[in-house]
Order: structure tokens, then sequence, then C-alpha cells
């Protein structure tokens, strides 16, 4: 070996060294699955699996006693959701990082992972090409999305602008019906905003009927993902 073989060779184990860990936690019900995505995620130089949960409810669990840096977290999962799980840990732990790793291609799926907490989504038959970059990508502090996810975000939102539900109908609403749509957004029941804004409930309700009329939404999934849209949830 020469001498520039050797200062390469050394500079590799110094980088090796100082390279950071990613300690990752697995949540998903199919043992099998995850034997797969462990020994694929150990196999690389900055990651390793710390733990393993099997229902959503250990994965709150685990997370706790563990604090990884990422939890892979599948959506359908027994006891509970990974949905509802992702939302309770980022409550307890926020600078914990979730990729949510799923079968499920619906589009309420990717915006209900989002509103949880999820820094990512991403569709199982990827893992195999993608899983590494989402995980150093979110790692990073940036959000992934699948190219499927996108196509899924990217449509639902050309489909409002074709059929006309996407055009600035925000201006339509007064001062009153955007405080009200950006707290509905984020959760808060009709007599937690009545309290908050000091009116009655029933008032709360008649804003939040012209709300949904005024933007031809149908549900409070879809109010939550035009508020996403807008930039309402924001910090």
């Amino acid at each position: 070996m020469n001498k520039a073989e050797k200062e390469i060779a050394i500079k590799e184990r110094h980088n090796h060294k100082t390279m950071k860990t990613i300690r990752i936690l697995l949540a998903d019900d199919h043992t099998i699955l995850r034997a797969g995505l462990k020994m694929m995620l150990n196999a690389q130089p900055d990651m390793e699996v710390i733990g393993e949960a099997q229902d959503g409810r250990q994965s709150i669990q685990e997370a706790q006693r563990l604090q990884p840096d990422i939890i892979l977290m599948d959506i359908t999962m027994p006891d509970m959701n990974g949905i509802e799980a992702t939302r309770q840990i980022k409550k307890l732990m926020p600078e914990v990082k979730v990729l949510m790793l799923t079968m499920h291609e619906h589009d309420e799926y990717v915006f209900q992972a989002l509103r949880a907490g999820a820094s990512g989504y991403m569709l199982k038959e990827a893992a195999d090409t993608d899983l590494i970059t989402a995980l150093h990508v979110i790692q990073s502090g940036q959000f992934y999305l699948s190219p499927t996810a996108q196509s899924i975000v990217v449509g639902d939102y050309l489909q409002r602008v074709r059929t006309g539900e996407e055009k600035d109908s925000y201006s339509t609403l007064t001062e009153r019906e955007r405080e009200i749509l950006k707290l509905v957004a984020e959760g808060y029941t009709n007599n937690q905003i009545a309290e908050q804004l000091v009116i009655s409930p029933k008032t709360v309700d008649t804003h939040r009927t012209h709300i949904m009329d005024k933007l031809n939404l149908h549900s409070r999934a879809e109010l939550v993902k035009y508020a996403m849209r807008r930039g309402l949830l924001e910090d």
C-alpha cells in the first residue's frame, strides 16, 4: 500500500468513526417484514435497529424507553393504528421523527399521517430501493414523500384546480370564519372553540356550516387537507 492509499484508508476509518448512527425503531405487526428491514438497515454503516414493536401501543412504549431517532411506522396494526400512535409519540417526544411505511395508497392516509406529525410517507413496495434515501432525508430534518405519495398529493390538488374547488374561495371567508377554520383543523371541538372565542357552541356550528359550504368541503378530513394546503397549520 503506497502513501496515497494509506491516507485514503485512514480518512475512511476516521469518517466511519465520526459518522452519527441513526437509531431506528421498527413498528410493524409482520414479523417477517421486520426481520427483512432489520437485516437491510443494520447492514448500513450509519444505521442501527435498536428495537421493534408489533402494534401501535407497544411502539409508544418502546419509543419512550429507547428514544430512537426515527420510527419506521406501519399504519394498519392491532390495538392502535400507526397514525394514532404517531400522534401520541409526537406529543410525548416531538424530536422523534416518524416515517410511515405502508401498503396504503389512499390520499386520506397521506394527509392524516402528515397531520399526525409524520416526517415522511412511502409505500412498502418501494422500501428496497428508496428506504435508505428516505431515512437520510428525514434524519437531516427534511420531509420525504415517495413518488407515489407525491403523485397522490399533487393529483389531489390538480383535481381541485380542474373542478374549480381550489379557486381562492378562502377570500370569501370572514375573519371569524378563518379563525374557526384554523381551530377546527387543529382538532378543537365546538365547545373549546366557543370558549376560546367567547361565543356560543351553536354560533360555532353555524360558522362551521358556512365554512364547509363556501369551500365545498364535506368532512373534517377534507377541511384538514384544505387547511394544510393553505399553510394554515404551520407554526
